[in-house]
């Protein structure tokens, strides 16, 4: 009987670690023959029964060759000392192949000179595999005949995690359109998932499973489902309590234990087609497939929406890395280099001490999904302690793995509302412990492997908000809360999410505006009280900008004491899947403990790498600056000019032209010309394309009823509003000729676009004289000057407003209560404010020479003209030269402006509350 695979594994390890000194130095002629007897003993043959050295083989041109060794139907092996021609070699034995008779033709050909592996798989037309002698335990499959494993009718794939999970995806649907569904097809595919890892990695016999059900089921897949249930049946039985004349290949299959095969499920039933699906999953490597990539693949196969767009959400392990380096990581890692480099006595107990410390860790992710984070975090603890064992044992060989290994699975708690995704995270974790005792073989050369399974990680299903996380793992043995809580809206949760949040953040004002995740926070801040647990989510970008930041940050910081103590600013998601959704996130670590090393990673570009930063502090808009938070509010901080949106007509768009449209009008009503006037709103200003607007506000009844055409848009507006279930609109139809919002100034005004993209570096600006009209889209400053244009338009005030304002998406979503009416405005002397006007009124000059070029055109960073550039660039460095300092970068222009915000509004952070009135500053 063939030695089972782990054994032939560990043989492989212990072969590399007997060659590896020797290889170096080995010589063809003294030591190939130990070198080969030692190679087949890897795979249980006894070398001198089944090959022979130095066979003689006649060549073509009668001359006589010898193989150095030869097994007849399976390998040829030519040896050569280090350093000799390897292709010379393979083109030697290459022709004693072919000398041979065909029943006699070997598989392969293996070239080795000690140290290098050329592998020519001959029924492959002599695909060639290098690898290393350190590699040799990966690529030992390469040899499996020479253990006896005969293939069958299949052959591996190299498994990618999409389409894994696409092919699971069949079996779910072919399984739930014959009715087996809900619950019971959940664990049927959370096994099926188990098995078809199991068998690429050593938990099974190499391809056991999919060896049965291809040698054992019939074609039709008739019986299928009872050899599965079968399997299922023998996993979860320990050996001495099978039934004694149990079938031999059943027999094979391991007690897993664990609880994964313990209920009792209704038979499923199979077809020939769901046959084949399956025989094509198990011929995928799954070996090969991530746990922590695949967990939320796999779950996305029950919903057949989710799967077209198939992982888009799923936390990336880079993103997950973002988030345990600085959370605990980093720490560890440093901390064991400190103690490396000891040479005193001291250094084995610190050792010892330390991996107590490492097995002694616990986590929790209150939103754990399907367990990325736990299973990536348990991977990078595992991956430390391996070279923390390094480091005890030194050169000796390792003889009690499970002495030395002590990270495990029971460390790591998870929350999960969702029955799949927790059943999903809690199978991940076991596979994620397997590959890592893989990599203890491979390390160490001693298999191991912890089946029967008996620890998992506590993986809860509930809904997080509503339990007390204390009944999951006690505060007083955690040490991280760690999670990617759900990316829901303020104005996207359902009923039952809203009324979570309302209930977790109790009386707190305006909490109905904070997006889903914030409630986390909440539940954290409360729930690590009294204690040194540190936390970290990736989130929303907007629970760090807007009106956001002054409902929730206050709640956290100044009742419950959190600090920021590490942050990445805004990123793009990104991950593996197609279709990946446009989303924006931010990391926030936090605890109650000051921290003397606050970590802040900058993005130049959404996506961008990170530059780190070490500050002294982090406020709640992740800058380093005072712990401000800035309100709304309906009055300037500063004394400067109102701002208020544009007009809304509420016409149903009978008031509103293109160009067109205004010519053919006028051409049949030619007394309506004096009526139009220039409209704009954000997308008309930004990308030039202005429209009309018939203003008959003004318009007497008399001239009015000249003007047929215009009148019956005056009674099309009557019609549309009177139409409205609005009873605000209802009532303005009384006067249809006016618009719900009128705000036409009488003077010049600046006009700022509500929403503009996140790639500009300044948002464009208008100034206009009052014959244009603006749509309630922009916001319009009626009697600003050209030094509030300057000022606006300047880059202080543009870092000010990446900092504070909200996003649409990524885009800037201006806010005159929350941006502009807080803005912190210079006190610059009379030649300043002058010498800004002059640099203002160069901007617009420049943005002139370019009349065929939309504001879009100008102000994208590929294309800006140098013009525009030199421009803008003169008009910083006077607004900056008002502000007194000059900075090299936005984080620092907002640092000082929150500072100078602080000073503006000291009384609002001495409990004295607001002062009434506006603070001098600006004119």
């Amino acid at each position: 009987m063939s030695i089972s695979w782990n054994e032939i594994r560990t043989r492989a390890a212990a072969f590399v670690n007997e060659w590896n000194d020797k290889a170096p130095t080995a010589r063809e002629e003294a030591d190939a023959q130990s070198f080969e007897n030692d190679f087949f003993h890897i795979f249980g043959v006894e070398r001198s029964r089944v090959a022979i050295f130095e066979q003689k083989v006649r060549l073509d041109d009668d001359a006589r060759g010898y193989i150095d060794l030869f097994w007849k139907g399976h390998i040829i092996v030519e040896m050569k000392s280090p350093g000799k021609d390897m292709e010379k070699a393979y083109e030697q034995a290459k022709a004693y192949a072919n000398a041979l008779p065909p029943a006699n033709m070997p598989l392969c050909i293996l070239i080795c000179d000690f140290r290098h592996f050329h592998y020519y798989d001959l029924l492959d037309n002599a695909r060639r595999h290098d690898f290393t002698l350190a590699e040799l335990p990966v690529h030992v499959e390469l040899f499996s005949d020479l253990a006896g494993y005969k293939d069958v009718e299949y052959k591996k794939q190299d498994a990618v995690n999409v389409e894994a999970a696409e092919r699971m995806g069949k079996i779910h649907d072919a399984l739930k359109a014959i009715g087996y569904e809900g619950h019971q097809l959940e664990v049927y595919l959370v096994r099926l998932l188990f098995c078809l890892f199991a068998d690429d990695t050593g938990i099974f016999e190499h391809d056991a499973f999919i060896k049965y059900i291809i040698q054992r089921t019939n074609t039709d897949g008739s019986d299928l489902a009872l050899h599965l249930q079968s399997i299922f049946d023998v996993l979860n039985k320990p050996h001495e309590g099978r039934l004694k004349n149990i079938d031999e290949q059943l027999n094979a299959f391991p007690y897993i234990n664990g609880g994964l095969f313990e209920e009792r499920l209704d038979t499923a039933s199979f077809d020939s087609t769901m046959r084949e699906g399956l025989i094509a999953c198990c011929s995928l490597d799954w070996g090969k497939i991530s746990p922590a990539i695949f967990g939320a693949m796999f779950q996305s196969v029950m919903n057949a929406d989710e799967r077209r767009n198939l992982g888009a959400h799923y936390t990336s392990e880079e993103n997950i890395l973002k988030l345990i380096h600085p959370l605990f990581l980093d720490m560890l890692w440093e901390e064991f280099d400190g103690i490396k480099s000891l040479r005193s006595d001291a250094r084995l107990a610190r050792l010892n001490a330390f991996h107590d410390r490492l097995a002694g860790l616990t986590f929790l992710d209150p939103a754990c999904g399907c367990g990325n984070f736990l299973v990536i975090t348990y991977r990078e603890l595992r991956i430390l302690e391996l070279s923390v064992i390094k480091e005890l044992i030194g050169p000796n060989r390792l003889l009690d793995v499970d002495h030395y290994i002590k990270v495990n699975v029971d460390q790591f708690y998870g929350i999960e509302i969702e029955e799949f995704p927790a059943q999903i995270a809690e199978v991940a974790m076991w596979l994620m412990d397997h590959q890592m005792n893989l990599l203890v073989r491979d390390m160490f050369g001693e298999y191991y492997v912890r089946i029967p399974l008996r620890k998992s990680a506590t993986i809860l299903c509930a809904n997080a908000l509503t339990t007390n996380w204390e009944t999951v793992v006690p505060k007083t043995r955690l040490s991280y809360i760690l999670g990617n809580p759900p990316f829901v809206g303020a104005r996207m949760m359902g009923e039952s999410q809203k009324n979570d949040l309302l209930q977790v953040f109790g009386d707190l004002k305006n909490s109905g505006n904070l997006d889903f995740v914030t409630a986390w926070y909440k539940k954290a801040a409360l729930y690590i009280q009294g204690t040194e647990i540190e936390c970290a989510f990736v989130s929303t970008n907007s629970i760090c900008q807007g009106e956001q930041v002054a409902i929730l940050w206050p709640e956290l910081m100044k009742r419950y004491g959190v600090m920021i103590n590490f942050a990445h600013t805004t990123f793009r998601w990104s991950n593996e899947a197609r279709g990946q959704a446009a989303v924006y996130c931010i990391i926030v670590g936090f605890s109650l403990r000051e921290t003397t090393r606050k970590r802040l990673f900058l993005y130049s570009t959404v996506n961008s790498l990170p530059a780190e930063r070490m500050v002294k502090t982090i406020n709640a808009y992740l800058v380093e600056g005072p712990h401000v938070f800035v309100e709304s509010r309906t009055n300037p901080l500063c004394d400067v000019p109102q701002i208020g949106i544009g007009n809304k007509p509420i016409d149903g768009g009978n008031y509103l032209f293109t160009d067109q449209e205004k010519v053919e009008f006028v051409a049949k009503e030619p007394n309506s010309e004096f009526f139009f006037k220039r409209w704009y709103g954000s997308d008309e200003f930004i990308n030039n394309r202005p429209r009309w607007c018939l203003w008959l506000g003004a318009c007497s009844p008399s001239q009015l009823r000249t003007m047929p055409l215009c009148l019956e848009r005056v009674e099309n507006v009557r019609a549309f509003r009177l139409a409205s279930t609005s009873e605000g609109t209802r009532k303005i139809a009384a006067t249809p000729t006016r618009f719900h919002v009128e705000n036409m100034p009488g003077t010049d005004y600046i006009l700022i676009p509500k929403v503009s993209s996140e790639r500009r570096v300044y948002i464009p600006i208008g100034f206009f004289p009052p014959r244009i009209l603006s749509s309630d889209l922009v916001f319009i400053i009626p009697g600003a000057t050209m030094f509030h244009f300057g000022i606006l338009t300047s880059t202080m005030h543009m870092s000010w407003m990446r900092y504070v304002c909200g996003r649409l998406e990524m885009r800037y979503r201006y806010s005159k209560d929350i941006v502009y009416n807080n803005f912190p405005w210079p006190e610059p002397t009379d030649a300043q404010k002058t010498a800004i006007e002059a640099a203002a009124q160069g901007v617009l000059d420049a943005r002139e020479r370019f009349p065929d070029s939309s504001l879009a055109d100008l102000y994208d960073p590929n294309t800006m003209p140098p013009e525009l550039t030199r421009a803008h660039d003169k008009l910083d460095r006077l607004v900056e030269k008002a502000y007194g300092k000059s900075f090299d970068s936005d984080a620092a222009r907002v640092a000082f402006l929150f500072e100078r915000y602080q000073r503006l509004t000291a009384d609002l952070f001495t409990g004295e509350g607001k002062k009434a009135g506006k603070r001098k500053g600006g004119v």
